[in-house]
């Protein structure tokens, strides 16, 4: 019924947006990062860690093949490897922002935003004209060297008060 179908999607966004984010963060960076990081520091727990994220993240293959909508195998399969390595290269910026604040809300938020945002459609751009597709690539390309530029300061164990993960 409608009324099922709503709460489904209902219970969807809140394991999404809500559960999932909390819960992964709290396992991988609060109760992982804290172990690893007396044996690796800053840059080896935040290579490490986030492998152990990426593949806490391959079980959607089952969901791919348990579908059986004709997608070919292999696609399933470079679609997985593709998946561990954003959401490995997603744990290291997590990783990063965990110990650079100690405070387990930044990553949590960020997962929170990334599940909602879904991955950037860059191939999307090319269906818009081509002053409207050069003004989002250049939103893009904006967005990154911002972020580039600011994610050193804005995590600056010192705003936030932290003296646990500071590197000598």
């Amino acid at each position: 019924s409608e009324t099922d179908d709503l709460h489904a999607a209902q219970i969807l966004r809140l394991r999404n947006y809500v559960v999932a984010p909390f819960a992964e963060e709290f396992t991988f960076r609060a109760c992982m990062l804290p172990v690893l990081w007396p044996h690796c520091q800053l840059m080896g727990s935040v290579m490490v860690c986030p492998l152990f994220f990426g593949v806490a993240h391959i079980h959607h293959i089952i969901e791919r093949f348990s579908m059986n909508d004709g997608t070919p195998s292999s696609h399933i399969w470079l679609e997985t490897l593709f998946q561990f390595f954003y959401t490995s290269l997603f744990g290291a910026y997590t990783s990063y922002v965990f110990l650079r604040t100690g405070h387990l809300v930044g990553p949590v938020l960020c997962h929170a935003f990334c599940n909602f945002m879904g991955f950037p459609d860059f191939a999307g751009i090319l269906q818009f004209s081509t002053w409207k597709a050069a003004l989002l690539s250049s939103a893009f390309i904006g967005g990154l060297i911002g972020f580039i530029y600011l994610l050193q300061p804005l995590t600056d164990p010192l705003l936030y008060g932290n003296t646990v993960y500071v590197s000598g």
